[in-house]
């Protein structure tokens, strides 16, 4: 068992995808997926949509980083060469052996394509097979079905929802689902879901 280092350059790939960790100089390659890409976070409690706001989401991707509270990745899409959007490990507890994969979106060209169960087989397959943890979750506004869906194809188990568990920037309060896979699930999932990765 190894465990979760934030001090980790943790670069994780395959022939599709490449998880990098995030750093400031990808500030130029993110800023025009969020404004070409309005309402992508339309469920999420901050939004990317004007310079503005996506400046102030980019530095604080990288402040957790560096309090060790969040560990964020820039996608590259290596099929199409390009960068993608960005998805994060959080909530990582060494003592519990679990984390959360989350903070995931990726510009409209790219989804669809297979890049995102990509960057989850890579994310999940670290977590389990690397550091060895035993739980990960998974959550999401209760309205986003795209997101659910997606949660749902990946193997993960619902779990339940949390109401009135997150304050948006319009002022609503969402309720929150959970989904999560164990390690003992991880073989079936990697081998029934994944199978072509």
């Amino acid at each position: 068992m190894k465990l979760f280092d934030f001090k980790n350059d943790i670069v994780l790939e395959n022939d599709f995808a490449k998880l990098s960790p995030l750093r400031s100089e990808h500030y130029s390659h993110l800023l025009p997926i969020a404004l070409n890409n309005i309402g992508l976070l339309k469920y999420s409690p901050a939004l990317i949509d004007t310079e503005e706001k996506f400046k102030s989401y980019f530095e604080t991707a990288l402040s957790v980083k560096a309090d060790h509270t969040r560990y964020p990745f820039i996608i590259f899409n290596k099929i199409k060469n390009e960068y993608a959007g960005s998805t994060s490990f959080g909530n990582i507890s060494n003592k519990d052996l679990r984390l959360e994969i989350g903070w995931t979106w990726i510009g409209r060209p790219f989804q669809g394509t297979g890049l995102n169960k990509n960057c989850k087989f890579l994310l999940l397959k670290y977590a389990f097979e690397e550091l060895e943890f035993m739980r990960v979750e998974l959550k999401t506004d209760a309205r986003n079905k795209q997101s659910r869906r997606a949660i749902e194809k990946i193997g993960a188990k619902y779990e339940g929802r949390l109401r009135s568990h997150t304050l948006m920037s319009d002022g609503f309060r969402r309720d929150t689902v959970y989904y999560s896979i164990l390690k003992n699930e991880w073989p079936h999932v990697k081998k029934d879901i994944f199978k072509m990765m």
